[in-house]
């Protein structure tokens, strides 16, 4: 039997699998929020884009879903932990 250490690799073993996720229209994917249970498309949040980011809220609780911030130049800083689930359908 195999341990545990002998089948971990390391992030650039998901790099296929992320990158095809992430290469998708995600206004047309669906989330879950997290606080509420709430199920809808990510084109249909709440978005609030007047301050240094943008905030996407939930419709049905107002909850926090996804924040989004950008230093103006070539990075970006995304936090998810308001989705419980995105699906994308291909």
């Amino acid at each position: 039997m195999q341990r545990m250490d002998e089948l971990m690799l390391d992030g650039n073993a998901a790099a296929g699998t992320l990158e095809q996720m992430f290469a998708f229209e995600v206004t047309t994917a669906v989330g879950t929020c997290a606080n509420c249970g709430a199920v809808g498309p990510v084109g249909g949040t709440n978005v609030y884009a007047q301050a240094p980011g943008i905030v996407v809220r939930c419709p049905a609780c107002e909850g926090v879903l996804i924040r989004v911030a950008h230093d103006g130049d070539s990075r970006y800083w995304l936090e998810m932990t308001g989705v419980r689930s995105l699906e994308v359908r291909f």
